[in-house]
């Protein structure tokens, strides 16, 4: 455990911010799940709609540090395509 005050700091700001990049983290992979699930039942407007709010959750980890703008730009554009199966 830290000794130094500035140590014991830091400490206390490491758990705040594992609890907000987890549940961010957490928020993310569940947008993701949900989507690929609409897509392998086949629903083609839910998944949509999915798409949207899955690429919103894309940019708002970027914002917040989660992922990298490009591992979300991989993302998109791979769940894009396959959107774009489903429909043929």
């Amino acid at each position: 455990m830290a000794n130094h005050f500035s140590a014991l700091k830091r400490a206390r700001q490491t758990e705040r911010k594992t609890v907000v990049n987890r549940s961010n983290k957490t928020r993310l992979r569940s947008a993701i799940r949900k989507f690929r699930e609409a897509l392998a039942a086949g629903n083609k407007d839910n998944a949509s709609q999915l798409f949207r709010e899955t690429v919103s959750a894309l940019d708002k980890s970027v914002q917040k540090g989660v992922i990298h703008k490009n591992t979300a730009s991989r993302y998109k554009s791979r769940l894009s395509a396959r959107l774009a199966a489903v429909g043929k």
